[in-house]
């Protein structure tokens, strides 16, 4: 018999889900206050101009990234190509590079003053344009493409080998069998990654800001910052969560409804590796270049000017460490307090109102992060501004981005665990109290330590919220990189760049740890 929740555990997940929904309902109600004007000037011509900006962006990131990971995801999955799976990690290493350290690389390396600018010059070679549009398709195509790479990979691995058996039998070429055959069977993969990255393009603020591209994010920011009325920027920010709302719907109708899966027969064998003879040695060039775009120029550019930070003694990096492991470790740790009754609601307790409740917690989620951050600063003005300028409105702010990652993980965890155990401990006198701290949570700890990691590593890396809602001299790695980058200063940026990239690589180990590695044949 499906039992009912305890009238407290519902009370606790309403205020919870209440919580993670406030951010958009503000927005809602500050941007319904807006006069005529402010709406005649979300309607001009420069908006639109941000726009038709945005979009062509995401649509040039999404279409570079998709164009790079097809060849890339096949040569890791269906060919001989040597050290295949070495070469899956090492393509997937550019996840752990946040955008604006990707923004940062470019302009610590081709940029005015940059480290390989007076070099190419002096040998008349041309200079890359990082600025603007060029610079922004590159730092997030570079940065994004894994999340192609490995849908891809994933599709490809779990297609059904009798499609291209078939085909070929039918006397169609390699070729043609894989442009008719395996690439329309990896539609669901495609629509995937797709959403992924334009989602992410859409959302993105450090590259774009550093890079000098004018999209809705940046704009955002720069009406903010500089205007005494922000109601614009509210608007803004709702225009910029009706673009994503679009996406997600455009990505529903294009997935279809086809089925793509393997037959009974087909799941137990997989697709011949396919020789690439005399293409071995450029698929190697394909996939060492893009590495070494990927991993070898981040790292080789942060190198050299932390070096140069080092002998210069140009900003310390420790006072900025510790505030960003403790903004994210305090933020790690109320994302999953706060995960813990929603997760128990909709395990142990199923119905509607508890699902209901618990897809609340992903409310946050859905607003891109610049959009979160503005309306978290609008609620500290005018609603709590006893809070605002305070470390607890950024714990706040990671709280309500990341606790579906929280949930998530929690969740995932509570529904292996038998509840037959805490009955017996129940049935043994023990009382609700009891069970929880005695059975529940010991059980539940690896859950609540992998979802407490997951948060801390995200979060990390957050930037819109931390440059809007932190306390006044309260730097974190991600704003000193911002900040020192803005201003030119790439020695200063390079070692907390640095030790972004170390933190960020252990995140990455998570994915490709839970990533079906191996490959047919």
């Amino acid at each position: 018999m499906k039992r009912r929740a305890p009238g407290c555990l519902l009370a606790l997940g309403a205020v919870i889900a209440a919580l993670a929904l406030l951010p958009a309902v503000y927005l809602g109600v500050r941007a319904a206050e807006a006069d005529a004007g402010a709406w005649a000037l979300l309607l001009r011509d420069r908006t639109w101009g941000l726009l038709g900006r945005t979009l062509g962006l995401a649509v040039a990131v999404t279409g570079c990234a998709a164009a790079l990971s097809l060849p890339l995801a096949w040569l890791t999955t269906r060919t001989d190509l040597p050290g295949r799976r070495v070469w899956a990690v090492l393509l997937c290493v550019p996840l752990a590079v946040p955008t604006f350290v990707s923004g940062y690389v470019l302009l610590a390396a081709f940029g005015t003053g940059g480290a390989l600018e007076e070099p190419l010059r002096r040998w008349g070679l041309p200079v890359p344009p990082v600025y603007g549009f060029p610079g922004a398709l590159l730092a997030l195509t570079v940065s994004t493409y894994p999340y192609f790479l490995l849908a891809l990979r994933a599709g490809l691995q779990a297609q059904d080998p009798a499609w291209l058996e078939g085909a070929r039998s039918l006397g169609l070429t390699p070729a043609r069998a894989f442009w008719r055959v395996t690439v329309p069977l990896l539609r669901p993969a495609f629509a995937s990654g797709a959403l992924l990255v334009g989602l992410y393009v859409l959302s993105d603020f450090g590259a774009v800001a550093l890079l000098q591209y004018d999209a809705f994010s940046r704009a955002i920011y720069d009406q903010y910052e500089g205007a005494f009325d922000r109601t614009y920027a509210a608007l803004l920010g709702l225009g910029l969560v009706a673009v994503t709302l679009g996406v997600l719907v455009l990505e529903v109708r294009l997935r279809g409804r086809a089925g793509y899966f393997r037959s009974a027969k087909g799941a137990a064998r997989a697709v011949a590796s396919v020789r690439l003879g005399r293409w071995r040695v450029p698929a190697l060039l394909l996939c060492g270049a893009v590495v070494a775009l990927g991993v070898g120029l981040p790292v080789g550019v942060l190198l050299y000017w932390g070096v140069r930070g080092l002998a210069g003694a140009e900003g310390p990096v420790l006072g900025p460490a510790l505030n960003s492991v403790l903004a994210s470790a305090l933020g790690a740790a109320a994302a999953v307090v706060a995960a813990l009754p929603l997760a128990f609601l909709a395990v142990r307790y199923p119905g509607r109102l508890t699902v209901v409740l618990e897809r609340a917690a992903y409310g946050g989620y859905a607003l891109p992060p610049i959009v979160l951050a503005l309306s978290l600063v609008f609620l500290g003005v005018q609603a709590l501004p006893f809070l605002y300028g305070t470390l607890v409105m950024l714990v706040l702010a990671y709280l309500v981005r990341f606790l579906p990652q929280a949930v998530g993980v929690v969740r995932s965890t509570l529904l292996q665990l038998d509840p037959h155990l805490t009955e017996a401990a129940a049935s043994l006198g023990h009382g609700p109290f009891g069970v929880f701290s005695r059975v529940t949570m010991p059980l539940l700890r690896p859950g609540l330590l992998a979802g407490a990691a997951l948060v801390f590593l995200t979060a990390m890396k957050e930037l819109p919220a931390t440059l809007l809602l932190a306390p006044i001299g309260f730097d974190t790695l991600a704003t000193r990189v911002w900040s020192a980058t803005a201003e030119g200063r790439f020695a200063e940026a390079a070692l907390p760049a640095l030790v972004l990239l170390a933190v960020s690589a252990l995140g990455l180990g998570l994915v490709v740890s839970r990533e079906d590695g191996s490959a047919p044949g």
